[in-house]
């Protein structure tokens, strides 16, 4: 019993001095990643789309044929491959070693991006890399793909994503955006940059106005007798307050800079879109793809996936993505961010529809 004692005590001994290094250890490796995050901002993740494409159409013959006609089918397949990589050498060897032959172009490329907006569009942080990358290498024979999906949010964050994807038009890079399911409101203000703006049937487009709301607990805090106190300088610092008592001028001077919020908006849809009638569409309504599509509000009715496929069959596609590294607690806290956002999405489009447009 005595040797068990002595050995429990000593193995006690070792664990602590274990546990203890372990710890030492853990400090100095979570203070070393924390600096090599804050020097490593993120990197881009550009992923070829062809190769993808032909895998699952060779992957779909193979599986929906018997097997002479797969061989066969491979054949042709491989042959095919062969011819390709001929040709692609001799087009390069042409435009490289003959000046005669500058009219031969290289097959344009097609850049793909996503950008899934929430209230304050945190995603503008990836479009600004995405597009400076971008613009290192695109021309106009190229032309960038971008997936949108946004409700709206804060005027200044949209205003800032709609003025990265302007960089693309100012360099005459073709953009063209596709909406799956909702680009309204600051999402449409990025949508209108577009050369061309592809929608979804059913996809909701437009809001083309400005809200703002405030609570105001002023008659509560009364009610229990606290007083609440603001000072400022500059006459119209604040307009509205929660906790204070609102003015009429108050009320006046904070629909002023409605109003001309809502002005700066309607002229930059127009300054891109001078095919709408904005004084038609400038009412906050939505319109589903089809109905936008007669007000002119987008130029098509088709999904991303089906535009992608046609211009995979027609040049060098990539999707283009800039990724930061986030730690755990961010990633928990995007989640929840998500989470709330989608309910208020959902809340947002039961509000803005009646019972008559329900399935």
């Amino acid at each position: 019993m005595e040797f068990l004692f002595e050995y429990g005590l000593f193995f006690a001994k070792v664990a602590t001095i274990l546990i203890a290094f372990v710890v030492v250890v853990g400090v100095i490796v979570s203070a070393s990643q924390r600096n090599k995050i804050g020097a490593e901002k993120g990197h881009l993740e550009i992923t070829p789309l062809n190769p993808q494409f032909e895998d699952l159409k060779e992957t779909m013959l193979l599986a929906t044929t018997d097997e002479a006609y797969q061989k066969a089918e491979q054949k042709k397949l491989h042959k095919a491959k062969k011819k390709q990589i001929a040709a692609d050498k001799k087009t390069a060897k042409q435009v490289s070693t003959s000046q005669e032959n500058k009219e031969v172009q290289a097959k344009s490329k097609v850049f793909v991006l996503n950008f899934n907006g929430n209230i304050s569009a945190e995603a503008v942080e990836h479009l600004r890399e995405e597009i400076t990358a971008i613009l290192t290498l695109a021309s106009s024979n190229d032309e960038v793909l971008l997936k949108l999906e946004s409700p709206g949010g804060m005027v200044h964050s949209y205003g800032l994503a709609s003025s990265q994807l302007d960089r693309l038009r100012k360099k005459n890079v073709p953009l063209t955006v596709c909406v799956d399911k909702v680009a309204a409101s600051g999402g449409y203000m990025m949508a209108c940059v577009a050369d061309k703006i592809l929608a979804a049937p059913f996809a909701i487009i437009g809001s083309i106005g400005v809200v703002a709301q405030i609570p105001n607990f002023n008659k509560l805090l009364k009610k229990h007798d606290v007083e609440f106190e603001m000072m400022t300088a500059g006459e119209h610092k604040r307009t509205l307050t929660m906790f204070g008592e609102n003015t009429d001028k108050g009320r006046e001077k904070f629909a002023e800079e409605l109003e001309e919020t809502h002005q700066l908006f309607k002229d930059y849809v127009s300054e891109r879109r001078p095919q709408v009638d904005i004084d038609k569409i400038a009412t906050g309504e939505i319109w589903f793809g089809s109905r936008a599509l007669a007000m002119s509000l987008v130029d098509g009715i088709q999904t991303s996936d089906e535009y992608l496929v046609s211009r995979i069959e027609q040049a060098d596609v990539f999707e283009i993505a800039y990724v930061f590294k986030k730690k755990l607690h961010q990633r928990l806290g995007l989640a929840a961010e998500e989470s709330a956002d989608r309910l208020l999405v959902r809340w947002w489009s039961r509000l803005t529809q009646d019972s008559n447009r329900r399935l």
